[in-house]
C-alpha cells in the first residue's frame, strides 16, 4: 500500500497564519530571541513593526517579557527554536503557568530537525518539559494545514500553550485547510486490528513509511495522529488498546517523558492485551548530522516501526 504525498516545511506557515489573525486581533504580538530569520517570522515584523519584539539572545528574559505583556491584555506569541523557546526557559515558563498567563509558545525545529548544529540545538526533551507543568497545553500538529489550524486554535484558547513544529519536510496529509480540536486525535487510516501506529506531528513522515511497509506485508491496522499531547485523547488510546495486538508510538523526541510515556500513562490503569512499544530516541544525547541521517541511525524510521510491530506480531 503506497501513498504519495507532497510535502512542505510546516514552520513556514506560522508567520502567514499569525499575520492573518493579527489583522483581526490587535492583541496579538510576536516575540523573538534573535532567531526570526531561522523561524521565518520576519514577515510579521515587516507588517507589524510595533507589535514585534526582538529581545536578542536572552530567552529567559523573552519569556518574562511575554508574561508581562499578557498581564497587560496582549496575546504574546514567543516563536523560537524549540530548544530555546522551551528548553532554555523552564523557570520562567513554569511561573507563567503558575499564574495562568495567556502566553503562547511555539518551538520550531522540533526533535533533531536542527541536526547539523549538534546536540546543543536538538529539542528531544521539550514534550517532557512542557507537559509536566500544570496548566500547560501541549500541541504537536503535523503538516502545514494542521499547523495553521493549531496556531488559530491556540490563539483562541485562554491560558498557556506550547506547540512544537517540524523544520523537516513533512507529508501533507491534510490536502486543504482543516480544523484542530484540542484533546482529540485523528485516525488517518484504519484497515484492521493487527496494530496501531500512534505518532506526533513532527514524526509523521516516519509513521507513514512504517504504515506503508506493514500494509505492504499484509498487516492490517490503524494510523493515528496525536495532535494534542496534553490533554491527550485518553478515550481513543484506551479504545485502540482494546482492539489491537500492538501499539507503536512514534516520536521525534526521547522515548523518556514524551509520547510513549504519555500513552503508557493512559494505559497503566486500564485493562488491555495490547503491547505498547516505542520508536523514538533512547536516553542519549545525539550527534551532529543531517536530520535524516540522525533519525535513521538512532532508530526513528519506517524500518524500525516495521520491525517493532513484526517482532510482537510474530509471537501471536
Amino acid at each position: 500500500m503506497k501513498n504519495v504525498f507532497t510535502s512542505s516545511i510546516p514552520k513556514d506557515i506560522i508567520c502567514p497564519t499569525l499575520m492573518r489573525l493579527a489583522e483581526e486581533d490587535e492583541r496579538i504580538v510576536v516575540l523573538s530571541s534573535d532567531v526570526s530569520v531561522s523561524t521565518n517570522i520576519e514577515c510579521f515584523k515587516e507588517r507589524f513593526p510595533k507589535r514585534f519584539f526582538e529581545l536578542g539572545i536572552a530567552e529567559q528574559s523573552t519569556m518574562s517579557v511575554a508574561g508581562g505583556l499578557a498581564t497587560e491584555g496582549f496575546i504574546p506569541v514567543y516563536v523560537a527554536l524549540a530548544i530555546f523557546s522551551c528548553g532554555m526557559t523552564w523557570p520562567q515558563m513554569r511561573q507563567i503557568c503558575n499564574s495562568n498567563f495567556n502566553v503562547k509558545i511555539i518551538g520550531t525545529h522540533a526533535g533533531v530537525d536542527d541536526g547539523q548544529d549538534g546536540s546543543g540545538h536538538h529539542a528531544t526533551e521539550d514534550l517532557a518539559i512542557a507537559r509536566a507543568i500544570p496548566r500547560m497545553s501541549v500541541l504537536a500538529p503535523g503538516d502545514e494545514n494542521e499547523v495553521a489550524a493549531a496556531v488559530e486554535k491556540m490563539i483562541e484558547m485562554d491560558g498557556p500553550v506550547y506547540m512544537r513544529v517540524a523544520r523537516a519536510d513533512t507529508p501533507i496529509v491534510h490536502k486543504s485547510p482543516t480544523s484542530f480540536v484540542i484533546g482529540k486525535s485523528e485516525v488517518i487510516y484504519d484497515t484492521g486490528d493487527d496494530f496501531a501506529i500512534i505518532f506526533e506531528g513532527s514524526a509523521s513522515a516516519q509513521a507513514l513509511k512504517g504504515w506503508e511497509q506493514l500494509s505492504g506485508h499484509g498487516r492490517k491496522g490503524k494510523l493515528i495522529s496525536i495532535g494534542t499531547v496534553k490533554p491527550i485523547d485518553s478515550d481513543r488510546i484506551k479504545k485502540t488498546a482494546s482492539q489491537v495486538k500492538v501499539i507503536v508510538t512514534v516520536e521525534n523526541h526521547s522515548i523518556v517523558g514524551g509520547l510513549f510515556s504519555s500513552v503508557s500513562e493512559v494505559l497503566a490503569d486500564s485493562v488491555s492485551s495490547a503491547i505498547t512499544v516505542p520508536v523514538g530516541f533512547q536516553d542519549v544525547f545525539l550527534e551532529s548530522g543531517t536530520p535524516a541521517d540522525i533519525k535513521m541511525k538512532y532508530g526513528l524510521s519506517g524500518d524500525q516501526i516495521f520491525q517493532r510491530v513484526e517482532s510482537v506480531l510474530s509471537v501471536f
